[in-house]
């Protein structure tokens, strides 16, 4: 009995050493990333650390000898990868393409990595327009204004041609596809084919072309690929259905190069922003316009279904959302930047509050209940119901 409990008491001082070895390695490479200022100590570290320091003692006592120490070992190497890092790289002689630099957060980061030193190419869709003429007024001579459309194959030639020759052999360091549209709020069944063909033809395809035509130069400096989905792209959100898909088509395009370019050394970033104000809504007269082309190219059924005063509530919805959304683009411009200095760079950033909130309680909420909690989040206090609706209630 007591040579039994002898050798019971040798395998716990045994494995006790083996668990100490292990967390002395795993602390070792953390306080070498600490040291090397490697390593981002946020929430989430702490979280993760939080649950590995859980882990071990649930794996030492339910699990005794070495399949417990085994799973302990592969939650430290998880938990090592998973840490944020904080190392970022110099942005001396780095270049970096931005789309859609007319307004927003094109047009802010290219101001934002300007005056970090990055060489910017800013791509805008007007050339003579009032982002374009800020760009060239307010940049340092590392800032280049150029014209590009995103839907132009012929632009998209000019441009690489341009920025290849005035490289020569460096590379481009990042590209950010970050031109997008929005084109119109309004349920599925009302939005027009062309509003569909329009979004993927500019947040998607052009996208695609974009990446396609500069990854040669991104290859050569083993560069970032940065592309603005958004948070519309990953959960369903009432009213963006052309939109949305188009984000969604983006990114997973975003994760599958992600896979096929690591070999090349390039690394994929998907930034998905919350609500920002920016200039994606377009104008009062924009809105207009689209209200009225929507009106007219709905069949009588339809327009007999929904009525006239459910579809003239987008606009007011259109004014509500500007309201409420915030102004400071910080959040989403330090992640993109971050994407593109870090040595080992997120796959997903997700700025804004709204990015972290709703795929939380879409993705472990009931779907009955996360789909009730997401009308009211988007449609409280809006009142207005399809007249084919009313009837029905009535």
């Amino acid at each position: 009995m007591d040579q039994a409990s002898d050798q019971t008491q040798h395998e716990v001082l045994f494995f006790s050493l083996l668990y100490s070895v292990a967390t002395a390695v795993f602390g070792g490479a953390i306080a070498r990333q600490l040291l090397k200022q490697e390593l981002q100590m946020d929430l989430r570290s702490a979280f993760i650390l939080l649950l590995l320091f859980i882990g071990e003692s649930v794996c030492f006592v339910a699990l005794p000898g070495y399949s417990g120490l085994s799973l302990f070992s592969v939650a430290c190497l998880l938990s090592y990868c998973t840490l944020p890092s904080s190392g970022l790289l110099p942005v001396q002689e780095k270049a970096i393409l931005i789309t859609g630099c007319d307004s927003g957060f094109g047009q802010a980061l290219a101001k934002y990595l300007d005056k970090m030193g990055f060489t910017v190419y800013a791509g805008v869709l007007h050339l003579d327009g009032p982002g374009a003429e800020d760009l060239k007024a307010n940049g340092s001579n590392r800032l280049t204004v150029l014209q590009l459309d995103v839907t132009s194959s012929d632009q998209i030639a000019k441009t690489f041609a341009k920025i290849k020759a005035e490289l020569k052999n460096k590379g481009l360091w990042g590209v950010v596809n970050n031109a997008g549209i929005l084109e119109f709020i309004a349920d599925a069944e009302l939005l027009s084919m062309n509003i569909y063909k329009r979004c993927m033809e500019v947040n998607y395809f052009g996208a695609v072309e974009v990446t396609k035509m500069f990854l040669p130069l991104l290859r050569q400096a083993k560069g970032r690929l940065v592309n603005i989905s958004s948070i519309a792209g990953s959960i369903p959100l009432p009213w963006l259905a052309a939109y949305g898909a188009s984000k969604a088509a983006l990114s997973m395009f975003s994760s599958v190069l992600r896979q096929e370019l690591a070999i090349w050394g390039i690394k994929v970033a998907i930034v998905q922003p919350g609500g920002f104000k920016t200039g994606i809504f377009g104008t009062t007269d924009h809105w207009n316009n689209q209200h009225k082309q929507i009106v007219q190219q709905l069949s009588p059924d339809v327009k007999t279904d929904y009525g006239e005063n459910y579809i003239i509530s987008f606009k007011e919805k259109y004014a509500k959302w500007q309201a409420t959304l915030p102004e400071d683009l910080r959040p989403v411009l330090k992640d993109i930047s971050i994407a593109l200095r870090a040595k080992n760079p997120k796959t997903l950033y997700t700025p804004g509050k709204a990015a972290f909130l709703l795929p939380v309680i879409v993705n472990n909420l009931p779907t009955c209940l996360s789909d009730f909690i997401i009308h009211q989040f988007f449609a409280s206090g809006q009142g207005v119901v399809p007249d084919g609706v009313k009837e029905t209630e009535s």
